[in-house]
């Protein structure tokens, strides 16, 4: 079932949201060649705690992982993607890592990702991470009130193909509000002007994610940690965005 915010809750939604944009924004800078990944989900879980919020994450048990997630980051390094597991890794020159989190603050949820190369980059992969941002503003723009779902997934879905990636269609965007996940999946590729329409009040994840060479995916043993299927890099980012009257309102933007 989908449910429709009013302006007051998407307003509680907002205070999540930008919460986590600037403890993103902040875990952007964490990250650094020389710093173990476990550092950096540590980091997280203080700040968390200290702010009286709560990890989505934590504990979270779907269908496709093995066990309750027991983190509050997902941290993906170079070919994983998505729902990675942090564990003890030191990032290396030139690694690439993609940081997702979502937390709730008296019960209104919001989530966001991005990825970023520490040390010296690649130029393909500022690229790929490029690719995915302006993916991402693209499907934000194309969120407008009275449209409907599929501009949002025709958008995100020709900036991919424009700069030359394809689109894999397990994983994508979600409702949110409440809970992390929740009606409708916002896919990553689709057709204008198809779906269900945009009316106000609809909260929703919007999450571009590629690969560099390919749009297949594999599983780490672990039965989370999202990988692509011929080893490519990989880059992730993601807003939570409010359709409101007056358009698209992006609650986690970052500082």
């Amino acid at each position: 079932m989908i449910e429709l915010k009013s302006a007051e809750e998407i307003g509680r939604m907002a205070v999540a949201g930008q919460f986590v944009g600037e403890l993103l924004a902040e875990l952007k800078d964490v990250a650094a060649v020389g710093v173990n990944l476990m550092d950096i989900e540590h980091h997280a879980r203080g700040r968390i705690k200290q702010r009286g919020a709560e990890s989505c994450y934590w504990d979270y048990a779907p269908s496709f992982g093995r066990g309750p997630f027991r983190n509050v980051l997902c941290l993906s390094v170079n070919d994983a993607v998505l729902h990675g597991l942090p564990h003890e890794y030191v990032l290396r020159d030139g690694d690439l890592v993609s940081i997702d989190m979502a937390v709730g603050i008296d019960g209104w949820v919001a989530d966001s990702a991005l990825s970023v190369v520490v040390g010296t980059p690649d130029p393909e992969d500022l690229k790929l991470i490029e690719a995915t941002e302006v993916a991402l503003e693209a499907g934000i723009a194309a969120a407008q009130p009275g449209g409907r779902l599929g501009d949002v997934s025709a958008a995100i879905g020709e900036v991919a193909r424009s700069y030359g990636y394809g689109v894999n269609g397990e994983f994508g965007g979600h409702g949110i509000g409440r809970t992390m996940h929740e009606d409708p999946h916002v896919a990553n590729s689709g057709r204008a002007h198809r779906g269900m329409r945009l009316d106000p009040g609809l909260t929703i994840a919007i999450e571009p994610w590629f690969c560099r060479s390919t749009d297949k995916i594999k599983f780490d043993e672990d039965g989370w940690t999202i990988r692509s299927a011929d080893g490519s890099r990989t880059a992730h980012s993601e807003h939570t965005v409010a359709i409101t009257p007056g358009g698209p309102q992006v609650l986690t933007r970052r500082p």
